[in-house]
């Protein structure tokens, strides 16, 4: 993973940031050797339990540790809420990226999206990169959300967005995974937070997806589904392995609620997508990390087309 060309955006759910409730953060370092052997230039990340005590201790723990033996990654925390301890960050690579301002957008009492827009080093314009955590018990709040993810993709703006969507990916046909047959889960609440009603039936929830990277009318999506858009155009069946739940049984088997998403120009530098899955993963959280990779010289084209700077207006 060493290629001066290769520009690498991880997004990961890291299960109450690796830390137990009685402190112990022995999964936390397991985790953070995962993501220093991935080493990513943007790391897209959800659930950083209680990332704002002591001081953003966390926080600063886990940008020294992406920096390796340079310069610490610089870290970007949403508020925590009421309604959750476990908010979204972003980490970026100053040798890549220099940041330039950051957005925090506030949907509900649930995940504020964690939104810093930088500049990559070498393109004159600026790239918008967006982490969420769609909320897991109500199908419109997601919607919702994803609403205002898509406004970080109007038109001459660029953004890379991941995060867990607590829902399912729309083209259902195309997956590995198919959609829940809810006849054979028995968990009521996870039928009521996963299904929306549509013609007069109650489906799985395929919204948010639809908003994001779904055609309309013949209109162009608003983003493509980096994973989607690996195995179909770049041959890459693997990237449409599931992420979740790596450790319950109790709600079916295995789905791709994780997901990166870029707009259409940026998605065409995209040269790999993979779904980490290893002993190491699995001992730590109960969500696969997500591993796009980008030509660093095609992302620089992209962006040299792109006027970037009304990519801050969103």
């Amino acid at each position: 993973m060493n290629s001066t060309d290769e520009f690498r955006v991880v997004s990961w759910n890291l299960e109450h940031n690796g830390i137990s409730n009685s402190g112990d953060d022995a999964k936390w370092h397991l985790a953070m050797d995962v993501l220093v052997e991935l080493q990513p230039h943007v790391l897209l990340r959800q659930e950083i339990t209680r990332g704002d005590m002591f001081g953003g201790r966390a926080i600063w723990a886990e940008a020294a540790r992406l920096g390796g033996n340079g310069p610490a990654h610089t870290a970007f925390l949403a508020t925590a809420t009421p309604e959750s301890a476990n908010p979204t960050g972003v980490y970026t690579d100053p040798s890549l990226c220099t940041p330039v301002q950051y957005f925090e957008h506030v949907t509900s009492m649930w995940h504020p999206i964690c939104n810093p827009v930088v500049r990559l080093k070498g393109a004159p314009s600026t790239l918008s990169l967006a982490s969420f955590h769609l909320c897991s018990f109500d199908p419109a709040q997601r919607a919702s959300e994803a609403k205002r993810l898509a406004m970080l993709g109007q038109p001459n703006m660029a953004a890379i967005i991941g995060g867990d969507c607590n829902s399912y990916p729309h083209r259902s046909d195309d997956e590995t995974a198919a959609l829940p047959d809810w006849d054979k889960i028995a968990d009521r609440s996870h039928f009521e937070a996963r299904t929306i009603e549509r013609g007069g039936e109650r489906v799985s929830d395929t919204r948010p997806d639809e908003i994001l990277a779904g055609e309309h009318d013949g209109r162009p999506p608003v983003f493509k589904d980096l994973g989607h858009h690996a195995a179909t155009v770049l041959g890459q069946p693997d990237a449409l392995a599931p992420t979740a739940s790596l450790w319950r049984t109790d709600q079916g088997p295995m789905r791709r609620i994780d997901r990166i998403y870029a707009t259409p120009q940026v998605a065409e530098a995209l040269t790999g997508l993979e779904v980490i899955v290893t002993d190491d993963v699995r001992e730590v959280s109960d969500h696969a990390p997500v591993v796009a990779t980008f030509s660093l010289a095609k992302l620089r084209r992209a962006l040299s087309g792109t006027p970037g700077e009304k990519a801050v207006a969103a």
